[in-house]
């Protein structure tokens, strides 16, 4: 399998709509973190031909980028090779019956916000400037930071169960307060500004060492605890249809309710 890379944002969705239908067709777990992604891109776009952003010519640049860390990884696991850890066990999980939808999304929400955005952010960026990229760094977090409760309340839609489980077991919200968008991007953003005045030739020790810690918490989120993992195991019993059902469930909800995933 050739390994693809975008080199505009289009780009970006059209490899990503390639993975998605190909998970559909393999059934495969990955597609599910694949088609939040796109809508994560798509509202980037908008944001750029809006001019929501200071800098519109670099958010593409850095969108970019940033996507194609993700991109690479999947090849990378497609062809037997070895990604970076954090996505290597993330797309391992898709592999196990276990995980429920949740944390499928959040095992690549966690990779690609806690390793990859503060890479790309420094890639962007020089030391002098990087500063000015702070704005527009928030900007997509704040995109990105609304993906945990938007996530669970399209999956309340999708699976009713999910509603009474939340409801009849407050220890649930732990995991989500425990999973922080605040300080996900917060780390993010601090790695980012320390990241860029790493040398060249230390930026791959750097890397590989910022991937481990974010390995951690992956495992975290793939075993939350027993309590969690037991509810989490009976929400994984009641999940309905086949992965490629699912699939298309989010994608018609992104459809019919566009603020499900993102808002």
């Amino acid at each position: 399998m050739s390994m693809k890379q975008a080199q505009t944002i289009n780009e970006v969705i059209q490899i990503l709509d390639e993975i998605i239908q190909k998970s559909k067709v393999e059934q495969s777990n990955i597609g599910l973190f694949a088609t939040l992604y796109r809508e994560v891109t798509v509202r980037v776009k908008e944001g750029i031909q809006n001019g929501s952003f200071q800098n519109g010519e670099r958010m593409e640049k850095l969108d970019v980028i940033f996507a194609n860390r993700y991109i690479k990884a999947y090849y990378q696991y497609q062809a037997k090779e070895k990604p970076s850890e954090c996505w290597g066990f993330a797309f391992e999980q898709a592999e196990d019956f276990w995980p429920i939808v949740l944390q499928h999304l959040l095992l690549g929400i966690n990779a690609h916000i806690n390793l990859d955005l503060g890479i790309a952010s420094a890639e962007v960026s020089t030391i002098e400037n990087i500063e000015d990229l702070k704005h527009d760094f928030d900007k997509i977090n704040a995109i990105l930071s609304n993906l945990v409760g938007g996530v669970e309340k399209c999956l309340i839609k999708i699976w009713p169960t999910l509603t009474w489980i939340l409801k009849a077991t407050g220890k649930i919200d732990n995991f989500f307060i425990d999973f922080s968008m605040e300080t996900a991007r917060t780390g993010a953003w601090k790695f980012a500004t320390e990241f860029v005045a790493v040398p060249e030739n230390e930026r791959e020790a750097c890397t590989q060492l910022r991937d481990r810690r974010i390995k951690e918490i992956a495992r975290l989120v793939s075993n939350p605890g027993y309590f969690v993992s037991v509810v989490f195991k009976f929400i994984r019993l009641f999940e309905k249809g086949t992965i490629t059902q699912k699939i298309i469930d989010m994608q018609i909800a992104e459809e019919k309710n566009m603020e499900c995933l993102v808002a």
